[in-house]
């Protein structure tokens, strides 16, 4: 399905949750490619050219958070939007934010939540690039 409103790069381990959210997002008109962990993830970013990218904190090889940091260190991918979609700690959260995530979705979620959440990262990457300011959504109960 070729979706109208971006393409969204959905990082996680699990196949049954990366298709929960590729389907509730191809329901919003999103183009969605997955990618099974954050090595993967790092190859797959560079072919597709993602809007945002959701990624699970435990993974294989490569875990969320030093995924996020490695795409916020790379030159073209330092401004992608970035949400943590898992179920983890307030440790992780803090972690998550100071590597640059732009936003987080504690599992399990609404899927209205995790639809609204990749809209409002989807208005990140709209953003001027000379804006720094890019707050950092928390997405507990649909509070954004």
């Amino acid at each position: 399905m070729q979706g109208t409103s971006g393409r969204v790069l959905v990082v996680d381990d699990s196949e049954v949750i990366r298709q929960l959210i590729r389907v509730n997002l191809e329901l919003e008109g999103f183009e969605v490619v997955t990618a099974a962990d954050g090595a993967e993830c790092l190859e797959v970013v560079r072919r597709v050219a993602p809007d945002v990218v959701t990624l699970d904190v435990v993974m294989p090889r490569l875990d969320g958070l030093r995924t996020a940091a490695r795409l916020r260190a790379a030159p073209d991918t330092h401004r992608l939007p970035i949400a943590i979609v898992s179920a983890c700690t307030q440790s992780d959260l803090h972690r998550g934010e100071s590597v640059g995530v732009d936003g987080y979705l504690a599992k399990p979620f609404d899927p209205a939540d995790l639809v609204a959440l990749v809209q409002r990262l989807m208005t990140l990457g709209d953003a001027d690039p000379g804006t720094e300011e890019r707050g950092f959504a928390y997405g507990f109960g649909g509070q954004f």
